[in-house]
């Protein structure tokens, strides 16, 4: 490092500006928006939704920054291994550049062949010097590059923990306010009797889906939504993460369903792709808790793994809203290099199914996604 140094003093060179950097630095101005966002909720006309979109600005914002920092620790392991491989080459240029930097005695102007000597070695150097100069600014780069992304890394921990800090007040906000929330239009009513019985006599998802008209009370015969045929493959998802599994594709048990997985980070905030009616939201079978909106007629959105539920049976939601929390714990201010592929540090897992008619149809036939 001391030989990379004295190439520094030699050349003074502007540093040299790297991606990962400029990826990290931009989630955080993303998170520092966030947070102003936070503080604009508390006097926002809709908390719910104001709390939702800054939740979701947060969680942007943190995976933007866990991607950059990721990134930034392989680029400074890629670099500290090709800067020691040239250890050998860096010392000979070192000394290269520290014999053509002090100033010339007049003995060394002398050469043993002459004049005719002199102006060859100077022609020799003149034509050499560039080179070597060259090759010093592109070691003095990557070593600039090392201690901008080492630095990047040693700042970015606090970064993350205000963002976790943040992150976590907003959710705790948006549930007191999702429970405060009395101006939801529903629907109809649950009977709690037939929904138990329904859920006794019930051994798959399907038999449940196709009796949940069964539980409802005093639903009227129109629906109150727009139909969503047109958006058809275009719906964002209900949650931020990557796809871990296809439908139809087997688990590690062997078991294969018609839904699809999403990996996520712990206590993600799960969103209503559209607006749809809450026909169920509780434990299911062996999907743990489960939500199944009904955006139109014969259509059904199912919702499973959640920790935490927000929406009420019946009730109507507008695009966008709360619909539950992933579990697991928040990984801190921890980014590892070594992890790679999709669902690369996401611990919890979303199973979404789509069911028109009485059968199951691939979900990203509706939902958009690039992750795979």
């Amino acid at each position: 490092m001391r030989r990379l140094a004295l190439i520094l003093a030699l050349l003074g060179a502007p540093a040299l500006a790297d991606t990962p950097a400029e990826a990290a630095r931009a989630a955080a101005r993303a998170l520092e928006e966030a947070s102003v966002r936070l503080d604009e909720a508390d006097g926002a006309r809709d908390r719910v939704r104001a709390l939702t979109l800054t939740v979701r600005a947060y969680e942007d914002g943190l995976a933007a920054m866990r991607d950059g920092l990721r990134e930034a620790a392989m680029r400074e392991t890629e670099l500290s291994r090709k800067l020691q491989s040239q250890e050998r080459e860096v010392a000979r240029l070192v000394g290269a550049l520290t014999s053509l930097g002090g100033a010339a005695a007049p003995e060394a102007m002398l050469h043993p062949a002459g004049p005719v000597g002199a102006a060859r070695s100077g022609m020799l150097l003149a034509a050499v010097t560039p080179a070597l100069n060259e090759k010093a600014r592109a070691l003095r780069a990557d070593l600039e590059e090392v201690t901008s992304l080492r630095k990047l890394q040693e700042s970015a921990a606090e970064t993350l923990r205000e963002g976790l800090t943040g992150v976590q007040r907003a959710r705790t906000e948006l549930s007191q306010a999702v429970a405060d929330r009395t101006d939801l239009p529903k629907r109809f009513t649950e009977d709690p009797v037939r929904t138990a019985i329904l859920i006794a006599a019930t051994e798959t998802l399907e038999g449940f889906a196709s009796g949940l008209s069964e539980i409802a009370v005093g639903e009227p015969k129109t629906n109150p939504l727009p139909p969503i045929d047109a958006r058809k493959g275009a719906l964002d998802l209900p949650v931020q993460g990557q796809l871990l599994r296809r439908a139809g594709e087997t688990d590690a048990a062997g078991v294969a369903r018609p839904g699809i997985l999403i990996a996520t980070q712990a206590q993600a905030l799960v969103t209503t792709p559209t607006a749809a009616t809450v026909r169920y939201a509780g434990p299911l079978l062996d999907y743990g808790l489960v939500t199944i909106l009904e955006p139109q007629p014969d259509l059904l959105f199912v919702l499973a793994g959640m920790e935490a539920i927000y929406a009420e049976v019946g009730e109507v939601l507008p695009e966008g809203s709360p619909v539950g929390l992933m579990g697991g714990a928040e990984a801190g201010d921890r980014a590892s290099p070594s992890v790679d592929g999709a669902g690369a540090g996401r611990t919890e897992t979303l199973y979404i199914e789509v069911r028109q008619g009485d059968a199951p149809v691939d979900p990203l036939t509706w939902f958009a996604s690039d992750k795979g």
